[in-house]
């Protein structure tokens, strides 16, 4: 009679019957009979429900599953040029590379052990002649080492370098631009310096970015701008931007060519000139009457 009323033949109609149980919409008949008992409409509708929900949690298990495989294999992709190892032989060219490439200002910390570069102080002399603006945080031993401060340091200064001093640095780091940062992986203990690190854009050069500006907002300056020599002379004041700048007493003398009994007498003359009971505030001092 329902195939009968629905326009179905027996075949049609087995089928109908056994989507309906399927989708539990309808009971099986018993064996031999031709009741077919339909499910009560809501348990019918949460039976379908269970199976609509079963069916979309699957599709969602399916397309994460194939999205986290895609992202995967993307980050993968992207990882492997995010960092470079460069070593050797290969540092030198890289680094002198960098310096040409920078457009707008190169960010540095600066600290022994040295690769031995020859022309590197050309490089920055000419970086800053392109109108590149050039930060550099130097660690104390950067002006304790030989030679480092007379034909190096205070070349680029008087260039227009902006120079600061710390007691010591985390890392030896370059940062061109904002395009990507070379960290060298030396060793100080050994005094060898033969495995850098070129640095892409990513968190990591974020955070070397950050530290740098961090350390250069805490560092000394190495020189002030001389507004008021008030007479003077030269000698007293490079003592006193080395001072400043967080040279020993060592150095200072070494620089200054003298023994260090004549510059410990230049210093209580200073002092005594400026009213200053210690050096601290001759530094104060100093700074106020425009030396430094």
């Amino acid at each position: 009679m329902i195939g009968e009323a629905a326009g179905l033949d027996g075949r049609q109609l087995a089928t109908g019957y056994e989507a309906l149980v399927d989708a539990g919409l309808a009971s099986a008949a018993e064996a031999g009979g031709e009741m077919v008992a339909p499910v009560p409409p809501t348990a019918g509708l949460e039976v379908l429900a269970r199976h609509r929900a079963a069916e979309v949690e699957e599709s969602r298990i399916a397309v994460g599953g194939a999205f986290e495989s895609f992202r995967r294999q993307r980050l993968a992709a992207y990882n492997d040029g995010l960092v470079e190892v460069v070593t050797g032989d290969a540092i030198g060219p890289r680094v002198r590379h960098a310096w040409a490439s920078a457009r707008e200002q190169i960010r540095q910390f600066e600290s022994p052990p040295y690769f031995p570069l020859p022309g590197a102080t050309d490089d920055a002399l000419a970086t800053l002649a392109r109108g590149v603006t050039q930060r550099v945080v130097y660690a104390r031993e950067s002006l304790e080492h030989p030679g480092r401060l007379e034909n190096v340091i205070e070349p680029c200064v008087k260039a227009g370098e902006q120079a600061r001093v710390v007691p010591s640095l985390p890392v030896k780091l370059v940062i061109i631009d904002e395009a990507y940062a070379l960290v060298s992986l030396s060793i100080k203990e050994a005094d060898v310096h033969n495995t850098m690190l070129v640095v892409q854009p990513c968190g990591l050069l974020s955070a070397l970015m950050a530290l740098f500006e961090q350390s250069w907002g805490n560092a000394l300056p190495f020189h002030g701008r001389v507004t008021g020599p008030g007479g003077l002379p030269p000698a007293d004041r490079r003592l006193l931007s080395l001072l400043a700048g967080g040279a020993g007493d060592e150095v200072i003398a070494r620089e200054l060519g003298v023994s260090r009994r004549t510059l410990f007498r230049r210093l209580q003359i200073l002092m005594a000139r400026l009213g200053a009971a210690n050096r601290f505030q001759m530094a104060l001092q100093a700074q106020r009457c425009g030396w430094l």
